[in-house]
């Protein structure tokens, strides 16, 4: 009776027809963890990068906003050609790395006064998305200080081809350097531009 069951069974079963051994459902379960494994570590990836775009467009609006203060300062006229240098070269921009700070008295970015005013603040709406404009302050919105940015302003003059200096023109370098958690070294946002004493 047994032995008629099993021909039977073996009847059912066409020549051509295997089932999956042991073997390979061990292998293609290898084959699946590996690539489970590596789709996490992608999203691992992309969730610091989405946690860091906050920094680098931070660091991108305060590059921005250096470059402007200079021109808006030589638009208004509230500099004179010459001003618009470092320190160093007898400028009134503070040469190096400096912390964020609030424009001083002269309302430009950048200068020795700047210091005084105190660390600039990020405003980011609270909870309910609207901006209340009350930073410093309580309310709904939340304040960030900057401390961890600091920004160089390097103003450089400007040579041609045959190793001339051009009197009308100087190289604007704006670089900011922040760290982020998950990167040991700090990052840096780079701007260059050029200015004249044109308006």
């Amino acid at each position: 009776m047994k032995a008629a069951r099993n021909r039977a069974f073996r009847s059912r079963i066409s020549p051509g027809q295997k089932g999956f051994s042991l073997v390979e459902v061990m292998i293609s379960m290898v084959i699946l963890v590996v690539g489970l494994v590596s789709l996490l570590g992608v999203f691992g990836l992309a969730m610091a990068s989405t946690q860091t775009s906050q920094e680098n467009n931070t660091a991108k609006q305060l590059a921005n906003e250096a470059i402007e203060g200079i021109l808006t300062a030589r638009e208004t006229a509230n500099v004179t050609w010459n001003q618009i240098q470092n320190t160093g070269s007898g400028g009134i921009f503070v040469a190096g790395f400096t912390p964020i700070f609030n424009p001083g008295v002269d309302g430009i970015i950048g200068t020795a006064d700047d210091a005084a005013s105190g660390i600039q603040t990020l405003e980011i709406p609270g909870p309910n998305g609207t901006f209340a404009g009350n930073c410093p302050g309580a309310g709904a919105d939340i304040c960030l200080p900057l401390n961890n940015f600091q920004r160089q302003i390097l103003i450089t003059p400007v040579v041609d081809q045959f190793g001339n200096l051009v009197a009308n023109l100087r190289s604007v370098t704006i670089t900011v350097q922040y760290n982020v958690p998950q990167f040991k070294t700090p990052k840096q946002y780079v701007l260059n531009t050029f200015i004249s004493p044109y308006r």
